[in-house]
This record gives structure tokens, sequence and C-alpha cells, in this order.
């Protein structure tokens, strides 16, 4: 506003200042013409190439009169709305920068998560894979009793995720046993199961006398050092996680709302009569009572403490998937819900589908693994491996649990089950005929 009041007056201030000159220009000329005499002839007028002493002056006023001129007419057309003339150019517009995404696979024990995680371990060129680095964690504050405060561990968990995600390793290391050395360890759990922790990048001289359990496999590596790692992570253009460890959505929200990151989240859920069934396979000292009612084809008590937890468990899955697919505000576009039953009936096409809600593009050599590590034959997959015929692992369970068994996770899981598209049992004929579903196709 201070320029469109401004400008007219000092335009009318040079009017009034080339007015005057011209007055004192004739005045002057004028008396100059009455003292010329016969004793002072007037000079002959010169050539049009020899400028005489007088056209100096004179033309320049005629110059500034004309300028003053342009500059009037750009003051009648100025206004508010095109003041581009009088403002400094806009700065240039700024390289887009690259898109970088977070991926946090959630999920609970025995449902295919080491499976899925492979997904995105494979996708070597731009994806730095973590796997269960919260494992620390809750090993660290695991109680006397044998549990852990869920509230402090869902806050250590969180911020050790973000941390990650964003290539610092320092929080993590506060929860390694035994502390690092120099941003050292030969303690990280699963190493081999990350492709980024044993690539060339981060692949240290081999170190004789010290023994590293989780040790890479492809190649011949020293100890981990943190800050490779760290380095390795930030030229990656995307990180991806996975975990078993959280148990509830809603508590990394503020991951979802952190500026600095663009969090997806993968939820990858599985039919709780097979989990069960796993679980009694993969860690049998903790699973006796189960495997002792199984064999005698008993029922336990609701009361039951392994019951109580089972059902504790499935209540945790549901209300997590729950959050997510109420869609919150937070969530949106971020949550994404995956049954293992239609990863491992359908994996290129689940693994696609994951892929395109990542914005991530779906590599070929990511493909290629699913392809190579589905067809599996029996003696190649062991009970951790990631190498099985997926399409036999869906129905396995049917096999393993007596009736009976299968009830009592009906009865305590039952909401889950309806939830996530799993048909109930309903006779120990039903339980083992192949050709019937349990399966929602349409969920």
């Amino acid at each position: 506003m201070r320029i469109k009041y401004s400008l007219p007056i000092v335009f009318f201030v040079a009017l009034v200042i080339i007015e005057k000159e011209n007055n004192i220009i004739s005045r002057v000329s004028g008396k100059l013409a009455l003292k010329q005499t016969p004793q002072t002839p007037v000079q002959p007028s010169r050539s049009a190439g020899a400028p005489a002493e007088r056209d100096v002056s004179v033309p320049s006023v005629g110059k500034l009169s004309s300028a003053f001129t342009l500059m009037k007419r750009r003051l009648e057309n100025y206004s508010d709305d095109q003041p581009a003339s009088l403002e400094a150019a806009p700065p240039a517009p700024r390289p887009p920068q690259p898109i970088r995404r977070h991926i946090l696979l959630l999920a609970t024990t025995r449902t295919g998560s080491s499976f899925v995680g492979e997904f995105f371990n494979q996708q070597v060129d731009n994806m730095f894979y973590l796997y269960e680095p919260l494992w620390h964690v809750e090993k660290t504050l695991t109680l006397e009793t044998g549990g852990t405060n869920a509230t402090a561990a869902a806050k250590a968990y969180r911020d050790v995720l973000r941390q990650l995600f964003l290539c610092d390793f320092s929080l993590l290391e506060s929860f390694i046993d035994p502390l690092p050395v120099d941003h050292v360890t030969a303690s990280l759990f699963r190493r081999e199961s990350s492709s980024s922790l044993c690539g060339e990048a981060v692949c240290g001289p081999f170190v004789k006398g010290v023994f590293e359990r989780y040790h890479c496999r492809n190649r011949r590596c020293g100890p981990l050092n943190l800050t490779a790692a760290s380095e390795a992570c930030l030229r990656k253009e995307h990180r991806a996680i996975k975990s078993v460890r959280v148990r509830q959505l809603e508590t990394l929200r503020p991951l979802a709302e952190d500026p600095r990151l663009d969090v997806k989240f993968i939820q990858l859920v599985r039919d709780p009569r097979a989990v069960l069934a796993s679980r009694m396979v993969a860690f049998a000292a903790k699973y006796n009572n189960w495997k002792q009612w199984a064999k005698n084809r008993d029922m336990p008590i609701d009361d039951d403490d392994e019951v109580k937890k089972l059902k504790s468990n499935c209540n945790s899955i549901r209300t997590s998937a729950e959050v997510g697919l109420r869609r919150p505000a937070w969530l949106r576009g971020r949550y994404m819900l995956v049954r293992y039953e239609d990863v491992a009936r359908f994996p290129v096409r689940k693994a696609a589908e994951m892929y395109r809600f990542t914005g991530i593009p779906f590599a070929p050599q990511v493909k290629a693994w699913i392809l190579k590590s589905t067809r599996a034959s029996e003696e190649t997959g062991g009970i951790y491996s990631t190498q099985k015929n997926s399409s036999q692992q869906v129905e396995k369970w049917r096999f393993r649990l007596p009736f009976e068994i299968v009830q009592v996770v009906q009865k305590v899981c039952g909401p889950t089950l309806k939830l996530f598209g799993y048909k109930f049992v309903t006779s120990e004929e039903m339980l083992t005929d192949k050709s019937i579903s349990l399966i929602e196709d349409f969920w």
C-alpha cells in the first residue's frame, strides 16, 4: 500500500521540477538573445554532426520528460492485482525430494510373519530391512514374573521404532546385552535374517575368537558395527521393520503423526486355531498343558491360565484390527490388514498388493524369490524356515488339533474368528474334510 501512494507523489514532484526547469531554461535563453550585439554576433548554425554547447543540455531535458511520461503511463496501468513489475521475482522452485517410505509389519508369533517379511527383505536395492529389533527391548523389560509392564513396553517399542526408522541405532544399543563397545556388537538378534545387515557396506573384517551366534551366512563378516549400519540405512530409499511384539496398534499413533516419517502399517493375522497348533510344535515346552489336553482329548476349563492367555491374545489382535478397519484420520491410507491364508494361497498376488499399498515398485527379484520359496518341498523347510510349500501350510492344523481343542479355541476366540472371516467347525467330520474350506473367500 505504501508503494501505491508514494509513487504518485514522486511523479507529481518530478513534474513540478521539470516545469520549473523548463521555465528557467526559457528565461536564460531569452536573456542570452537580448545581450547579443554586433560586437558579439550570433554564431552560425552548426552542421548536424557538430553539436553546440547549448545542444547538450536541452535534449537531456526532453529525454527526462519522456522518461517521466513513460513512468506516468506505468502508474496509470498499475493495480494491486498486477504488482509483478514492482516486486522481486519469486524464488526458483526446489527440485522434488525422493519419497521415503517406512513400513512396519505387525504380527504375532507363528503367523507367517518371517515369510511375509522376506517380501521386503528381498528388495535389496532400495530397502533397509530389520528383523525383530524389538526382541532386545522385550528381553530387557521382562520382569521376574516372566511378563512385561505393558505401558512401559509400548512406549519403549514406539521410541525404538521411531529412531530405527530414522536410521539411529543409539537407543537400541542401550537394550543390547552385553552393551556394544564403540558401537560394535556380536549379539544382535537374528542378524542373518536381515540382508541389509549382511551387505558388503556393513560387513566388517572377521575377528578371530569372537563368537557371533547370529552371524551372516552369505559372507564371512566380523561383529556388527552399528555406525556402519546407520550409514547404510541412510543410503537406502525405504525402510521396513518386522515385529511380533507390538500389542496394540493405537500405541503407534505418534509414529503415524510424526512429520519426519511416512509409515505404512501392515497387520498380518492368521486363524487362531492354526496359530495354536503351530505354537504347540515350535514352543513345545511352553505349551505342555495344551499338548497334554490334546493327547487326552480333554477340554480345559475357561478359568485356566493358559485359556485366559489365549483369549487375551485373540482380543489384542482383534482390537488392533478394529482400530485399523475403522480408518481413523491418523490411519487413513496407512493401514492394511492381510490374512496369512490369502498370502499362502496367492503369494505373488498378495505381495504385489502390499507393494502397491506402500507405493513402492514390485521388484522382479522379489517375485522370483516368492515363486522359488513357495514351491519348496517338505524336506527343504524347517519349523523356522521361510521356504515351504505355502499352499500346504494353510490346512495343516486341521489334522493336528483334536476337535475338543478346536472347540475351546472357537469359544474364547469367536469374535476374532468372525472378524477375520474364519468359519466355525461344528463336527469332527467337518474338521478333517478337505473339501470344506474354513476360509471366507469374500471376506
